[in-house]
């Protein structure tokens, strides 16, 4: 099989995954069931994928891929307020969890993708030093990372709770926005403050 021919069958695997995460969700990501989706035996993915925390970091690697070109998107002139910037990424984060939420579940689970081997950290973590570096413009008078990190779990939580129905019963709020409003005040202080 030719480099370009690996490549592919390569590019097919992580590809049926994406959608088998999209349409089942995480639990569903088998190299069984993706083999049989590429159309290939269910050894196949063992050539190219020697783990299956390999092809699981692949998959989930498209995700955060997708992620930052939607954060790129609305950050991306940088003229807007820092604190501005980290309310569209909060936006753009917390949309891409509910319209996601089977790739979203993965992207999070590094107790399923462990590794520091695969890669997956390099296209993890400069998302959230895009955010710490926001946090830290946004408030100077802070250590940015712990509060970053505050405000990142803040917004997982109401993505994971919202999906759930569990803050639309509590708030009775039809929409995240006002959420994430008062996430931003709860970590970067009340707007009209800065």
């Amino acid at each position: 099989m030719s480099d370009s021919e690996a490549a592919g069958l390569r590019d097919r695997l992580v590809d049926a995954g994406v959608e088998l995460v999209a349409s089942e969700g995480a639990q569903a990501l088998t190299l069984r069931e993706i083999a049989r989706r590429a159309g290939v035996s269910h050894g196949a993915p063992r050539r190219y994928f020697p783990t299956h925390v390999e092809l699981l970091s692949a998959i989930a690697r498209r995700g955060f891929a997708e992620l930052g070109e939607r954060a790129t998107g609305v950050i991306a002139d940088g003229t807007a307020s820092p604190r501005a910037q980290v309310a569209a990424l909060g936006r753009v984060y917390l949309e891409f969890a509910l319209d996601n939420p089977g790739m979203y579940e993965l992207m999070f689970r590094h107790d399923l993708l462990e590794s520091g081997h695969l890669g997956l950290r390099d296209t993890s973590l400069p998302l959230f030093g895009v955010l710490v570096d926001l946090v830290g413009r946004a408030r100077p008078d802070v250590d940015a990372r712990p509060v970053a990190g505050a405000l990142w779990a803040n917004l997982h939580g109401i993505a994971q709770l919202w999906r759930w129905g569990s803050l639309q019963l509590a708030t009775g709020a039809d929409d995240f926005v006002p959420l994430l409003r008062s996430a931003l005040d709860a970590h970067l202080g009340p707007e009209a403050a800065r």
